[in-house]
């Protein structure tokens, strides 16, 4: 894809900060922060989780109001109270799980909440100002259309569409590719090209530093609330931006070892599952994962992947047959699981896999009562009895804690991940491993011991079931990629970015 850079002409400063300071009890999340943004440029703002990305945002958009600093919108210092009067001054925000109506239609979407088109707003004014931005920017939405009936790249450019019906001139995304295909993100770039070709200014947050060095114009990059550095896209790279983010060299790519495959650990033939509403979510879906191999599930987020997942670990009933090494385990039944070595690393941390008002050494070994070694452990109940084995755990996974017994709320994501990981892995010694987004929200830093820890698991014979949106992350870690799309998987792909079209391809629908 051609690569957009800033004319020399765009040199104008849009969006001033100057020595932001935002603190919360115990916690500085902005120290002394300066950034600027020109006019019709593409901004990348990257960091680690809790560098203090999300709440620099959030008070440029006036959801935070800063201990101190100043903002400036075209040179005038501005105070920004509200999102609302954020938006009076141009700016607009896209946050990662969008705002929308399902049952309205685009047009009615985009109505909502301007406060100018009276009681009874005309629509048809709506529709027709619709078509003229969609023509300008060349994004490409019907604005009839129920929003539950498109995909989620056409609900994304809805969502650009409201920002620039207001005529927001500084946009803020925020991980604005978690949930789309690769076709539908390469749609997203060019639409941002249109919008700074035509002057709009944008601020780019993201995890994917591929992305972020293919869109942006200069990168700045966050730690523990400062900044450390902006620098041009152009004279910087991925190790670069890893080591700034981190503080020391991250291995970005997972250096993949031949695989010793051997015999068949997870056998899945026709399953049927059902999600919350009554309705069929997993469609006759068969596959196998042997022993010392990744199988990487590809596919847009909403495509079944969450009740698969649940099902296969036992919290969900379904139809259809499941084997782990031969033995047919009950469907609706995690101990049967667990008595049979299998891990499950869920994609939400803090609902599904945590304990948050428990301390860590509770969370390392609660699910001890159901080890395949004994039915019921009173160790639980004694806690110096698992505070040696607790800090042995914190040591392996480097675990950053002050205490076992810190409550588990109060870990950051990346440590929250690795204590999931040390219970099911370090307690379990696995055979078979269901992670789901196990890097989802996490830094490179903390993407890289994940990946090693599944890496070290593949390479002692477990198998790996990896449900994942984020394709290099598929293609980093696995053996073989099989495609989810409404359920039934339609097709199977080598794990190499020379088939992400293919891949994308199948991620919307097009069969193999």
């Amino acid at each position: 894809m051609e690569k957009y850079q800033i004319s020399e002409n765009m040199n104008e400063t849009v969006l001033e900060l100057t020595k932001i300071v935002k603190r919360f009890p115990g916690l500085t999340a902005n120290d002394n922060v300066d950034f600027d943004l020109k006019k019709g440029e593409v901004h990348a703002l990257l960091g680690e989780n809790g560098a203090g990305k999300s709440t620099l945002m959030n008070i440029v958009y006036g959801i935070y109001k800063a201990d101190s600093g100043d903002v400036k919108i075209n040179g005038k210092k501005v105070e920004i109270s509200s999102p609302r009067k954020a938006i009076e001054y141009g700016i607009g925000m896209i946050q990662q799980h969008f705002s929308l109506v399902p049952s309205f239609d685009v047009t009615q979407n985009v109505a909502l909440g301007l406060k100018d088109l009276g009681i009874i707003p005309d629509l048809s004014k709506v529709k027709k100002q619709i078509m003229e931005i969609s023509k300008r920017y060349k994004i490409s939405v019907d604005p009839d259309a129920k929003i539950w009936q498109i995909s989620a790249g056409e609900q994304q450019r809805v969502e650009i569409i409201k920002l620039l019906y207001v005529k927001s001139q500084i946009m803020i995304l925020d991980e604005p590719t978690a949930i789309l295909t690769p076709q539908e993100a390469n749609g997203l770039f060019e639409t941002i090209r249109e919008m700074t070709k035509n002057g709009a200014s944008v601020i780019f947050i993201s995890h994917k530093l591929k992305e972020v060095l293919e869109i942006s114009d200069r990168i700045t990059v966050l730690r523990h609330g400062k900044v450390i550095g902006s620098v041009k896209t152009n004279e910087t790279n991925e190790n670069e931006l890893a080591k700034m983010m981190v503080g020391r060299e991250v291995v970005i790519k997972i250096e993949k070892k031949p695989s010793k495959v051997s015999g068949e650990i997870l056998k899945v033939d026709d399953l049927h599952v059902m999600n919350d509403k009554g309705l069929e979510a997993v469609k006759g879906v068969s596959f196998d994962v042997r022993s010392g191999e990744v199988l990487g599930i590809a596919g847009v987020e909403g495509n079944g992947q969450k009740e698969l997942s649940e099902a296969l670990y036992g919290m969900r009933n379904y139809r259809g047959t499941v084997t782990v090494e031969g033995i047919r385990v009950k469907p609706g039944n995690v101990l049967d699981r667990i008595k049979h070595h299998v891990a499950y690393i869920p994609q939400d941390r803090k609902a599904d896999a945590l304990c948050g008002g428990l301390p860590i050494y509770q969370n390392l070994f609660i699910k001890a009562f159901s080890s395949p070694s004994m039915s019921f452990n009173p160790y639980f109940f004694v806690p110096e009895r698992l505070r040696s084995p607790s800090l042995r755990f914190i040591k392996d996974y480097s675990i950053s804690a002050s205490s076992v017994d810190l409550e588990v709320k109060f870990l950051s994501g990346g440590n929250m991940q690795k204590v999931v990981l040390a219970r099911e892995i370090g307690n379990n010694s696995p055979k078979l491993i269901i992670a789901v987004h196990p890097t989802r929200g996490l830094d490179v830093g903390a993407e890289e011991f994940v990946y090693n820890v599944l890496m070290d698991q593949k390479a002692r014979g477990a198998a790996i079931l990896l449900i994942a949106g984020d394709l290099f992350e598929i293609f980093n870690l696995s053996d073989r990629v099989a495609v989810l799309y409404e359920g039934q998987i339609i097709g199977y792909s080598q794990p190499d970015e020379s088939h992400l079209e293919e891949i994308g391809l199948m991620m919307a629908g097009v069969k193999k």
